[in-house]
């Protein structure tokens, strides 16, 4: 078993501390501190939730995923294609970061950014030497 960590840069921090403005805010209010605090809390323990539980790993011969609530594995034989650098804006993405792997399998396509795509990647062509890899790997 190989464990990935997910890419954690860009847009995620400035989302989390968006959200924490308002916590911290609310908290040091005077009226109805509680309950609004722990209202407003609930979006930011998702997003750190999410933060902390992103990750990838090859166990045998399947990638499994997670991200919060977005978990799953993929059958490493069926992936037929991986597109390197470039991001996909809808659809399954368990992924905090931009320019990861597209990762096309069977009749599905999911998007994942892990700290590094070449190892990630060289893993995978060792056991599926047959995956098609484009862009700049």
């Amino acid at each position: 078993m190989k464990v990935y960590k997910a890419n954690k840069k860009g847009f995620i921090y400035i989302i989390i501390i968006f959200v924490l403005i308002p916590v911290i805010g609310c908290y040091l209010s005077e009226d109805d501190r509680i309950l609004n605090t722990l209202i407003l809390a609930i979006p930011l323990y998702l997003l750190l939730w999410i933060y902390f539980d992103t990750g990838y790993k090859i166990e045998g011969n399947r990638l499994f995923y997670r991200s919060g609530f977005l978990r799953g594995s993929i059958n490493i034989d069926d992936i037929s294609q991986i597109t390197v650098g470039k991001t996909m804006w809808a659809g399954n993405k368990p992924a905090l970061a931009k320019k990861g792997l597209i990762i096309q399998y069977r009749y599905d396509t999911i998007y994942i950014a892990p700290e590094s795509n070449d190892e990630l990647i060289a893993d995978l062509l060792n056991l599926n030497p047959q995956i098609k890899v484009n862009g700049n790997y």
